[in-house]
């Protein structure tokens, strides 16, 4: 016999889950300072770049959820795909056979970025996709004028609509990836729990430091972000004990559970709040959001 749904009410949409929708994600659970709205009419976005060369690490799955949970913060954010291949558009269900703009207009043929913007199903949530065309862009890029500062200008139209502007990267540190750090303020850097994951660390780093000292002086690290952790596995927990031991402060206190059903909701076209909100995956990408959302109020 199925079981009896519940509907629960998460900052103006609606979820359905088969159990009890948990506390901490009731708009209730972040205090009225930080889910009050961040506009306003002299505020711009935050803008976060979320990268790391190496592929498989959560990048997609992060930016994807990330931007869930911000609005369901009450946040107003803005996913934008750098990928070629289009995962974060296609994750909260943009299809992209259907685009006749996206974010390659933007940077390659200067279409306004208001043109390319998509609502998802979740209210506060928007998203500028990608396409297959993106992957000739690094080429087309070399020999533009401002090559590595397309997309900061582009979204200088759009950014004091927004709270947070997340900017989901392709697995490289090819021009796309450079233009989105040159466009940030901060870069996020979703790191796997494994030995091979944590060799390529100080390669996005340094990269980090050469644009900051290059082309954009503001762009700090927002955080190193510890994802498909299994607390089983002895290599997970060494990795995580390393990487806060040398990083200190640098690594969020969140930490992203290997989880099942947050591979699975993409598939769905689906963020994980929409798909399962009462997953492992789902508590931790809302508490990232509330530990972003907190640092932020914190430092003013």
């Amino acid at each position: 016999m199925a079981r009896s749904k519940n509907t629960s009410i998460i900052a103006g949409f609606v979820v359905r889950s088969t159990r009890k929708v948990p506390s901490y994600t009731h708009p209730g659970a972040f205090s009225s300072s930080l889910r009050r709205p961040r506009e306003s009419e002299n505020s711009m976005a935050k803008i976060i770049c979320i990268a790391n060369q190496k592929g498989g690490v959560g990048k997609t799955t992060t930016a994807i959820n990330l931007g869930a949970s911000l609005a369901v913060a009450e946040r107003r954010t803005l996913l934008v795909d750098m990928d070629p291949q289009g995962n974060a558009g296609s994750g909260v269900g943009v299809e992209r056979g259907v685009l006749r703009e996206n974010i390659y207009n933007a940077l390659i043929d200067d279409a306004e970025m208001a043109g390319v913007v998509k609502k998802t199903e979740i209210p506060l949530l928007d998203v500028i996709p990608s396409s297959d065309d993106l992957a000739g862009a690094e080429l087309e890029l070399v020999t533009m004028p401002e090559r590595e500062r397309r997309l900061a200008r582009s979204l200088e139209a759009i950014a004091g609509e927004y709270a947070y502007i997340l900017l989901d990267c392709p697995p490289s540190l090819g021009l796309l990836t450079l233009n989105a750090m040159t466009a940030a303020h901060s870069v996020l850097v979703p790191l796997q729990c494994e030995f091979y994951a944590m060799e390529g660390l100080s390669k996005i780093l340094n990269t980090i430091r050469l644009v900051k000292k290059g082309l954009n002086p503001a762009l700090a690290v927002e955080g190193i972000l510890l994802t498909m952790y299994d607390g089983r596995n002895n290599l997970s927990r060494q990795v995580s004990e390393e990487i806060r031991n040398h990083f200190g402060e640098t690594t969020f206190r969140t930490v992203i559970p290997r989880n099942v059903r947050l591979s699975e909701a993409p598939s769905h076209g689906k963020p994980i709040l929409l798909y399962d909100i009462n997953s492992r995956g789902a508590a931790g990408y809302l508490e990232l959001a509330r530990e972003i959302v907190e640092r932020e109020v914190k430092n003013g």
